[in-house]
């Protein structure tokens, strides 16, 4: 019996593919990047926002003191950035704005303090380095922004939208490494930033069973009996006061991590990885860094004012406008100039070459016409050698001469001339 032709479903691993790039278009991309001279402390802030951001942002941009923000807004399309991060440095202190592309808007935040990663786990008991965590996008948690203030809701929704959003259905459960905890304090006003990293430990089992468990053997060198390590994890340390039920889970899929299997139970911790930044919000744009001012900290303005703002704003859009007819219309003007002198120079060149190659002609011609002196002289002697013996008679007379005589005898010379030899 011949061997079963093995049939590949194409037009579902096409529609799959489809709906990857689909999902990839749709997911939020974001450049995180310093303005102006910020020290070293803020430049390391920006690279642990860019940690943050992972890993749908661009890790490894470098800036330059030439670079303009409207360089960074240019190359935004074509690498379908959503998000612009944009931290900066001033008298005041240390400024970050957030940039919806392409038309904004744009929430301009102060940032009183901050905390770097390194310094988040130099003071943490367990620190962590950074690994796989990062390849995958982190969860987000709003917390205290249900209030019923425009800005709240705005800058709600601006936070949310940083991240790709979580769909259950198609989410594995080792995608979900990371949560970004976004805090309103509406004692302050402010907003607290964290990141945590999700961990799970195994329940129901004393610290040292843990360890066991874990494949961290502890030494056992010191101690008489294995009992002796099982019974003095009997009272419960810090951590195992934790394992309570609302923080107990059933594990739906396997999870990262030894032994962390399916319908397993687990405790979820959670632990602090950094950064640390605490924001106020200062104004929302309309546009992108730029446009009408919908909200304002500091600054409240009446009806009237805003009313006016807004002619200015129109006015200055029109005389915008107006500079960018009049300059195209110089561009094309300057355009059609520079095609006429080409076409003049291709002409006038084209009748430069004609008249100086009939120039030349009638130089060689002229020169043409000129005797050349080599050639009078052989003229001049064979106008000498016939001049004797113009007529053929006379060669015949000579002919007619006596052969026999010997007073004279005629011998034919090197130019065919005759010449008298006298014996």
């Amino acid at each position: 019996m011949g061997k079963r032709k093995r049939i590949n479903n194409t037009k579902a691993a096409k529609a799959e593919e489809e709906a990857a790039n689909r999902e990839h278009d749709n997911t939020p991309k974001s450049f995180v990047i310093r303005s102006g001279t910020v020290g070293k402390s803020v430049g390391a802030l920006v690279n642990d926002f860019r940690r943050v951001m992972e890993p749908h942002t661009a890790s490894r941009l470098k800036e330059r003191l030439r670079n303009k923000f409207k360089d960074f807004v240019a190359m935004a399309g074509p690498l379908k950035v959503t998000h612009f991060v944009v931290f900066s440095r001033t008298d005041s202190g240390v400024n970050m704005r957030l940039a919806r592309l392409p038309r904004g808007p744009t929430l301009t935040f102060r940032v009183h303090t901050y905390s770097l990663t390194k310094d988040v786990l130099k003071l943490s008991k367990h620190s962590h380095p950074p690994g796989a965590e990062y390849q995958t996008s982190p969860l987000v948690i709003l917390n205290n922004f249900a209030g019923q203030d425009n800005h709240l809701r705005l800058m709600a929704s601006a936070f949310q939208n940083m991240f790709p959003p979580i769909r259950v259905q198609n989410m594995k459960l080792s995608q979900a490494r990371r949560v970004v905890l976004f805090n309103f304090n509406e004692e302050t006003g402010r907003v607290e930033f964290r990141q945590y990293l999700i961990t799970v430990k195994a329940v129901g089992v004393s610290k040292s069973i843990k360890q066991v468990i874990n494949a961290d053997l502890p030494s056992l060198s010191h101690l008489e009996d294995i009992s002796e390590f099982i019974t003095r994890g009997a009272f419960a340390s810090e951590s195992d006061v934790e394992d309570g039920p609302e923080s107990t889970v059933t594990l739906a899929q396997n999870y990262v991590g030894y032994n962390n299997r399916s319908a397993q139970q687990r405790a979820i911790r959670l632990q602090e990885i950094g950064p640390r930044l605490e924001l106020q919000l200062l104004k929302i744009e309309a546009g992108m860094c730029e446009g009408e001012v919908l909200y304002h900290q500091y600054v409240t303005k009446t009806a009237k004012e805003i009313q006016q703002q807004k002619l200015d704003r129109q006015r200055k859009r029109d005389e915008a406008a107006k500079r960018r007819l009049e300059q195209e219309a110089n561009v094309e003007r300057k355009k059609a100039l520079a095609e006429e002198h080409r076409r003049k120079t291709r002409e006038g060149g084209l009748e430069g070459m004609r008249k100086k190659r009939a120039l030349e002609l009638a130089q060689q011609e002229a020169e043409g016409s000129m005797a050349d002196p080599d050639a009078a002289d052989v003229d001049d002697l064979e106008s000498d050698d016939s001049s004797g013996l113009e007529d053929a008679s006379d060669w015949d007379q000579v002919d007619d001469l006596d052969p026999d005589h010997d007073d004279v005898r005629f011998a034919r010379g090197e130019n065919d001339t005759r010449t008298n030899i006298l014996n």
